[in-house]
C-alpha cells in the first residue's frame, strides 16, 4: 500500500522549512531587541529633556524673581543720599528750638519729617529696609566698622555707636551701616603703669 502524501507524516513537512523558520525567528529578535533598544534610547532623551526643560524653568523663575526684587538697586542707592540729607537737616536743629519757633518753621519741620517718612515707606513698599544695628552683634555682613572704642555701659563686640544708617534689598546689603564697635570697659590702670 501506498500512502498518500497528503497523509504522510506532517512532521516531515515541518522539518523541511525549520531552517527558515528559524532564521526568521532569529531575524525577528533581532529586530525587537535592536527596536526595544532604541526605544530605551529615546525614552532616556525624552526623560533627560523633560528634566533640563524643568532646571530651565525653574531657573528662569528664580532670575525673573531676582529682576524683580533688584530691578530698582541702582535708583534705590541713589535715593538713599536724600534720605541721609532730610535725616541730617531734623537733627541738625536744637532741641529746643522747636519750641520757641514760629509757626513757619514748625511747619518746615513737619513738613521735612514727613517728606522723610514718606520716602522710607517709598523705599521700603520697593523691598528696601533700614539696617539699624545699635546694641546688635557686629556683623561684617551688614555693617562697616569705623573705630572700635572701649564702652563700659555695652559688651564687647556690641555696636556701640551707629554713624550711618545701612539699608538692604531683598537680601541683599544695599548700603552697609556703617558703625562703632564696643571694645568693652576701658581697663584700669595697673599699679606697674603709674609707677613709670
Amino acid at each position: 500500500m501506498t500512502q498518500n502524501p497528503a497523509t504522510e507524516d506532517p512532521n516531515l513537512e515541518v522539518s523541511g522549512e525549520a531552517p527558515e523558520q528559524a532564521s526568521a525567528t532569529e531575524g525577528t529578535e533581532t529586530l525587537v531587541a535592536k527596536l526595544q533598544a532604541e526605544r530605551d534610547d529615546l525614552k532616556d532623551k525624552l526623560l533627560r529633556t523633560l528634566a533640563e526643560m524643568e532646571n530651565l524653568r525653574r531657573r528662569t523663575e528664580r532670575e525673573i524673581a531676582d529682576a524683580k526684587a533688584y530691578a530698582v538697586t541702582s535708583f534705590a542707592r541713589d535715593m538713599l543720599g536724600s534720605s541721609d540729607n532730610l535725616r541730617r537737616a531734623l537733627e541738625s536743629v536744637p532741641a529746643g528750638a522747636l519750641e520757641t519757633a514760629d509757626a513757619a518753621a514748625k511747619a518746615l519741620h513737619e513738613g521735612v519729617e514727613l517728606t522723610e517718612r514718606e520716602l522710607l515707606k517709598t523705599l521700603e513698599r520697593h523691598g528696601v529696609r533700614r539696617i539699624d544695628p545699635h546694641g546688635e552683634k557686629f556683623d561684617p555682613n551688614l555693617h562697616q566698622a569705623m573705630f572700635e572704642a572701649p564702652d563700659a555701659s555695652i559688651a564687647k563686640g556690641l555696636v556701640s555707636k551707629v554713624v550711618q544708617t545701612g539699608y538692604k534689598i531683598g537680601e541683599r546689603v544695599l548700603r552697609p551701616a556703617l558703625v562703632g564697635v564696643s571694645a568693652g570697659a576701658p581697663k584700669a590702670p595697673t599699679d606697674d603703669a603709674s609707677k613709670h
